[in-house]
């Protein structure tokens, strides 16, 4: 008799012990570590061009990511429920790595001009989105279904931690190097996520009808448009994140804030990896709690009045702390998002609902880059920050009365698709 296996949380060493996770996940911390570091590199580099005068020239980073981005993710989530997952990956890793060492090799010679830059930015954010959908559809197919909602959280703790060894690498390096060496070094570890994945042995090609592109992207649109949770949480992403992102523009945080250079923008990537895989350990002990709507409502509103404390903090040791928190209060609404993807969509639409998901939280950053950069040089980034708290904390309320099923939301204890005889 078939029966529906229940989720458990397994010690880790038991997810470690499958062979193709071990590679997955390698694959995977060598990625982010690698964005991480061209994560400082490249702004710092616009920074040292502009003599720290001006931030315009970051905040059009965002502009320029934004509509490659959306392309990239809807594109990629359909050819995640179309072709081998493992292959994507590998494939999307070698373009970053080629884009890494002709950006590089520019800057070497003093052949880099912005427009250059912000084209390779362009490529860089759209090819992160394309390849997100494959890479996190990918853990299904080599874990046990009992395991998947722990697997899926600590997937997002391992990109908390190649923040922090990205962030540890980029402090360590500004010792003895500028952005320039530390895009070589990025393009080192982009080396390694562009071989991993091939070694992966389980097959990850999704099993969908064959349908024209658009016709799955609308379809798997209307999926998530229809899904009882995911619209609101969306949505809530958006009221807290457009007035606050701040992962990819760390150089305008340590110079506006605490006239600061790359070794401070390094420390501050570091120590909000810290929070957030902290804040992903929480998660992951909670995972069999099944008020996700709460969790994730009063993560929010954390987060929201944590930016008031970012605004007023007079020295970089106390934005470190405050960086930190705010990681950690971020990792607890992200693995809320993955999770519920997984649990509540069947396999040949996860590709899709997931390329969604990381669309609306792509365009919620990249509008944040343009919202920060743009009213840091307004107003400064202390009001700027002070501003996104009164924004968020508004948000957060306005969203949690009028989108009750947030609240009202209990994840379900199996995924749709994890029938077992």
């Amino acid at each position: 008799m078939s029966q529906r296996p229940t989720f458990s949380r397994p010690p880790l060493r038991s997810l470690f012990r499958i062979r193709d996770y071990r590679v997955l996940w390698v694959a995977a911390l060598c990625m982010i570590i690698s964005q991480m570091i061209r994560f400082v590199a490249i702004p710092q580099w616009f920074v040292d061009q502009t003599g720290g005068e001006s931030f315009t020239e970051v905040a059009i980073i965002g502009a320029v990511q934004l509509p490659i981005q959306a392309f990239g993710v809807l594109y990629g989530g359909v050819l995640a429920d179309r072709f081998d997952r493992r292959w994507l990956m590998a494939s999307a890793n070698a373009a970053v790595l080629a884009i890494l060492v002709a950006v590089a090799t520019a800057a070497t010679l003093d052949l880099l001009e912005f427009w250059m830059a912000w084209v390779a930015l362009g490529a860089l954010g759209g090819l992160a989105t394309f390849v997100a959908p494959a890479r996190a559809t990918i853990t299904p197919r080599v874990v046990p279904p009992r395991y998947l909602s722990a697997a899926v959280t600590l997937d997002t703790s391992t990109q908390m931690t190649g923040w922090i060894l990205g962030g540890l690498i980029v402090t360590a390096l500004a010792v003895g190097l500028d952005a320039i060496g530390m895009l070589w070094v990025a393009a080192g570890f982009a080396l390694i996520s562009a071989i991993m994945p091939a070694l992966i042995k389980t097959s990850a090609r999704a099993v969908s009808e064959r349908q024209s592109t658009l016709r799955m992207v609308i379809e798997g649109t209307r999926y998530v448009i229809r899904h009882p949770i995911l619209p609101g949480l969306f949505i809530l992403d958006w009221g807290i994140t457009v007035i606050s992102y701040y992962r990819e523009i760390l150089p305008l945080l340590a110079t506006g804030l605490f006239m600061a250079g790359v070794g401070a923008a390094g420390a501050l990537g570091t120590v909000n990896a810290v929070g957030s895989a902290c804040g992903m350990l929480l998660a992951l002990f909670l995972v069999i709690y099944r008020a996700k709507g709460i969790m994730v409502l009063a993560a929010a509103a954390g987060y929201a009045s944590l930016l008031f404390a970012l605004g007023a903090a007079p020295w970089l040791w106390v934005g470190m702390i405050v960086i930190a928190m705010l990681g950690a209060a971020d990792a607890v609404t992200v693995a809320v998002r993955q999770v519920t993807v997984h649990l509540t969509t069947p396999d040949e639409m996860r590709g899709r609902a997931f390329s969604v998901m990381v669309l609306m939280a792509q365009t919620a950053n990249n509008l944040g880059i343009i919202w920060v950069g743009f009213w840091g040089d307004e107003i400064g980034v202390d009001r700027t920050y002070f501003l996104g708290g009164v924004i968020g904390l508004g948000a957060t309320l306005l969203i949690g009365l009028l989108w009750r099923s947030i609240s009202r939301y209990r994840a379900p204890d199996h995924a749709p698709d994890t029938l077992v005889s």
